[in-house]
């Protein structure tokens, strides 16, 4: 019913609270599905993900872009929330009161995505538990592996890439 990308994305954003995989899991299946589509649903969980890695960091500039850009995205998507199982309307006035409490530099706190599909939540229950996490356990900031892990991991494949495209850009 939903796919399998959304379920991990889930089970990483209410589990293990490592927003960085949400963005990869959903990034790749974005890639795959809707690519050309910057307004997607999933483009917007994508940017809700990263709003809460910037924020967990203490980086409110970086929090509120990706927030306020991720609140654009749903409130053009109402319908298409609600078919993955989300109460869009509830989302979005947590989210903008998300937004204001960014504003006032207010600390992190971990988000529960308001369900309105409780067999949804079953499916990622047991799953949570089948990968040994505990569904909406709050995020352990001291874990710095999770919280800064995009200058942790190995970035040579991407400078790699990025060096591809450059040269190909300057080719033509």
């Amino acid at each position: 019913m939903y796919p399998s990308e959304y379920i991990d994305y889930l089970i990483h954003f209410h589990g293990d609270r490592d927003y960085f995989e949400c963005h990869e899991i959903l990034e790749e299946y974005w890639k795959k599905t809707d690519s050309r589509n910057k307004q997607s649903t999933w483009v917007g969980l994508i940017l809700f993900a990263v709003a809460n890695y910037h924020h967990r960091r203490r980086n409110f500039s970086g929090a509120k872009k990706a927030l306020s850009k991720a609140i654009t995205i749903f409130r053009e998507n109402i319908s298409q929330l609600d078919q993955l199982g989300i109460d869009s309307r509830k989302l979005l006035f947590d989210l903008e009161v998300n937004l204001e409490d960014l504003a006032k530099g207010c600390e992190y706190e971990s988000y529960i995505f308001p369900f309105a599909d409780t067999s949804l939540i079953s499916i990622c229950k047991d799953k949570c538990e089948q990968a040994g996490l505990i569904w909406c356990e709050k995020s352990d900031l001291s874990n710095k592996e999770i919280i800064h892990r995009h200058s942790l991991r190995d970035r040579s494949q991407v400078i790699q890439d990025r060096l591809k495209a450059l040269q190909k850009n300057s080719n033509r």
